[in-house]
């Protein structure tokens, strides 16, 4: 290409799924260590990941999204992301099953997220990447790591956590 990529993004995989974000949020990316834990935290808080003598809060994207937590491997990574909100920038570490490729893709093979039915698909869901073997869903990394499970779900976290 000639630069004209319409989105470059770092596809990573939970389990069988395939996921994306915008390069532009992606620090850098870690090998897995284990996060200090820290006391009283939502379910998908991990703890604190020590990156150059900060603590970045670090989220288990797996636990987040309602998958069942797996045991780290070889494979399993931290992105570390910066998140532009609305009054500041957040730092976030997010714990990956494994990194798949940083990749670019023009606006034909985008395409608008899914409406399923399910409130919380479509409001974390960017849109969806046509790959040559399947497809790569793109998270809206500022709703899904700042939003309430309450208020995403339509009747209560069960559609979360199911």
């Amino acid at each position: 290409m000639n630069g004209a990529a319409d989105l470059q993004v770092v596809e990573f995989g939970l389990g069988s799924e395939v996921f994306a974000v915008p390069v532009k949020l992606v620090r850098e990316i870690l090998d897995y260590a284990p996060p200090a834990h820290v006391p009283n935290g939502p379910d998908h808080f991990a703890g604190l990941t020590d990156v150059r003598g900060q603590g970045v809060p670090t989220l288990d994207l797996r636990r987040r999204l309602g998958l069942a937590p797996i045991a780290p491997t070889l494979a399993t990574r931290i992105l570390i992301l910066d998140i532009p909100l609305t009054d500041r920038r957040l730092t976030l570490g997010v714990v990956i099953d494994r990194v798949i490729s940083v990749s670019s893709y023009d606006a034909a093979q985008i395409e608008a997220a899914p409406d399923i039915g399910v409130r919380w698909k479509s409001q974390y869901i960017t849109g969806v990447i046509r790959r040559d073997n399947g497809f790569a869903v793109i998270i809206d990394a500022a709703r899904i790591f700042t939003t309430d499970d309450a208020a995403m779900a339509d009747d209560g976290s069960h559609l979360i956590n199911a």
